[in-house]
């Protein structure tokens, strides 16, 4: 089942065939496919585009990968596999006790990696303390698939669309701050980033809300954030003069 939009994953390898194959795995299946053949070009892509899942080679022309694990780690907690004909077991705990979900030998199968690849982002939603599939009223949101199904109908979203629904979805329920959001999605929190925002979930509203100029589940907490409602809210008693009661 492959995903709706196009989740970016990063390729980081310094083999060209490797890659070509990765990118032609990851396209079929729906994926976005970045590559990088060093780890120099893999750090400025976490931080230009975000992916949501990374694909690390240890064997990288300018450093060892397992010293690339930490710098990679300090920039985002999107999962990372590592791929290598490295087998030792030395090197796999390496790996993962630098921060890697995952690490798998070469050569591999693509149904194994495409299946790895699936669990790493079903475990890193329930590390968030989120759920793997969220209702909120007609929306039906698998964060793992990365589906949006409204009253049954599939809703194709922009990649910045479903981070940002993503970030609700994982929090449901609970008031997402501006300053969380820009951080996960862009990376930082500036003005224009802000504004941008602002665009994102008001394009998120038209494509979610049943009457998008009066939400009732992407809401907004003015001056904070914004939250997905698991249900649509109470109505809201007013006086006779019309003001809340």
């Amino acid at each position: 089942m492959p995903p709706p939009s196009p989740a970016a994953v990063l390729i980081i390898d310094d083999e060209r065939a490797i890659r070509r194959f990765l990118r032609s795995t990851l396209e079929a299946q729906g994926y976005a496919a970045l590559e990088a053949a060093t780890g120099a070009e893999g750090l400025r892509a976490v931080r230009h585009h975000r992916p949501a899942l990374i694909l690390l080679d240890l064997g990288l022309p300018d450093r060892d990968g397992l010293a690339l694990i930490p710098e990679i780690r300090a920039l985002t907690d999107a999962p990372l596999l590592v791929l290598t004909v490295r087998d030792a077991e030395t090197s796999k705990v390496r790996a993962l006790d630098a921060g890697a979900d995952d690490y798998v030998t070469k050569p591999f199968g693509a149904p194994e990696l495409l299946a790895r690849m699936r669990a790493a982002l079903r475990h890193r939603v329930q590390a968030q303390g989120g759920r793997p599939r969220i209702e909120a009223g007609p929306l039906a949101i698998d964060l793992v698939y990365r589906r949006v199904m409204r009253d049954g109908a599939e809703v194709r979203l922009a990649p910045k669309e479903w981070a940002i629904l993503e970030q609700l979805a994982i929090h449901v329920g609970r008031v997402v701050t501006h300053g969380h959001l820009l951080r996960q999605v862009w990376g930082r929190d500036t003005e224009t980033e802000q504004q941008y925002l602002r665009v994102h979930v008001r394009q998120l509203r038209q494509k979610l809300e049943p009457d998008p100029n009066r939400p009732r589940f992407l809401v907004t907490e003015p001056g904070v954030g914004y939250r997905l409602l698991p249900h649509e809210p109470e109505p809201v008693e007013r006086g006779e003069a019309g003001e809340v009661a």
